[in-house]
C-alpha cells in the first residue's frame, strides 16, 4: 500500500509549476519519492545505530539524504 496520497503528490507537482498532472505522472512520482524515502530512512537508521542510539534524529536524516542525494 502506498504511503503518500496522490493528492499530496499533485500539490507538489503544482507547486513546481504544473498546470495539469496525469494520473500516471502522479503515480510515477509517488513511486520514486517512496523509494528514495525508504533509502534515506534506512541509512538514517544505520547512522543512528552507528552512533549508539536506537532513535533516529533529524540530523541522521539530513546526513543520510546528503550522502545519498549529494
Amino acid at each position: 500500500m502506498a504511503e503518500l496520497k496522490l493528492a499530496q503528490i499533485e500539490r507538489i507537482m503544482r507547486k513546481a509549476g504544473a498546470q495539469r498532472v496525469s494520473a500516471e505522472a502522479k503515480e510515477a512520482l509517488r513511486e520514486i519519492l517512496e523509494e528514495v524515502a525508504l533509502e534515506v530512512a534506512g541509512l538514517a537508521v544505520e547512522i543512528a545505530h552507528h552512533s549508539g542510539r536506537k532513535g533516529v534524529q533529524a540530523e541522521d536524516v539530513k546526513l543520510a539524504a546528503k550522502q545519498l542525494l549529494g
